[in-house]
């Protein structure tokens, strides 16, 4: 009885250092960006994967989902959705609109999630476990009717539309543009020490608390939100009465 419990207890030790080590390696196929942008009138668009791992070929598995989650192949097809990658190759991801996507609004974006995953070869190792990781990165489809040129992208002044309003000891987001707003982080002032909240994702003609104090960020907070490539602008409130106004930071010295 006592090998029996040594040699469980062995094998729990075991299992447990592998899913710390598997947790710690980092994924194998990489994708070139953290968010994309669909421009309506575009056929389809293409997504540059790499295999990083130098030795081993990878499955990359890609599909879609819409806002609440659910895998979807329209309005918007992926091609192909499983691919091999060889080691240290890269390779595309090709999304395309079907016909269907002219019955999405049109007048402000529509969100949707794009999934890329990856499938490692089997082990021929015994008592290997080998875990698939997972990219989730949201996608956004933006009609043609509210396109933006690239300076708009990276700092547009469609932001500045955006306003606060404090209610009780939290301020309230209205985004009155028809563009996803994603704030992650905000101080009392633009070197202000950043206080602490759930990122939030505020949708196109409606309004979001920020889960902080507005005590903490003042009458003159700073919110850094996610621009189209990724990048971090930041926009300065002022709060002179219910309703605080915005200007985009373009000098941060």
């Amino acid at each position: 009885m006592k090998k029996t419990h040594l040699k469980k207890s062995v094998m729990t030790v075991s299992l447990l250092a592998g899913l710390m080590i598997a947790q710690q390696a980092s994924a194998a196929i990489a994708l070139d960006r953290t968010r994309v942008i669909y421009n309506g009138g575009e056929k389809s668009i293409s997504l540059n994967i790499s295999n990083e791992n130098k030795n081993l070929p990878y499955l990359a598995q890609a599909w879609m989902e819409d806002a609440q989650g659910t895998k979807i192949t329209s309005p918007l097809t992926v091609l192909p959705p499983v691919q091999r990658v060889e080691p240290g190759a890269k390779s595309q991801v090709k999304m395309q609109a079907a016909a269907a996507v002219a019955t999405l609004p049109q007048d402000r974006e529509t969100l949707f999630y794009f999934n890329l995953r990856e499938i490692p070869p089997r082990s021929n190792k015994p008592n290997t476990l080998q875990i698939a990781l997972q990219t989730r990165i949201k996608l956004f489809y933006r009609p043609a009717a509210i396109a933006l040129d690239k300076t708009q992208s990276a700092q547009g002044d469609w932001v500045e539309k955006v306003t606060l309003t404090r209610q009780g000891d939290q301020f309230v987001v209205s985004n009155p543009t028809p563009y996803y707003l994603t704030l992650v982080e905000g101080a009392p002032s633009v070197k202000g020490k950043p206080v602490g909240f759930e990122p939030v994702m505020v949708a196109p003609k409606e309004s979001g608390a920020i889960k902080a104090s507005a005590a903490a960020l003042g009458s003159s907070p700073v919110f850094t939100y996610v621009n189209d490539y990724g990048g971090r602008p930041q926009i300065q409130f002022n709060c002179g009465g219910a309703t605080c106004t915005g200007k985009l930071v373009k000098d941060k010295k």
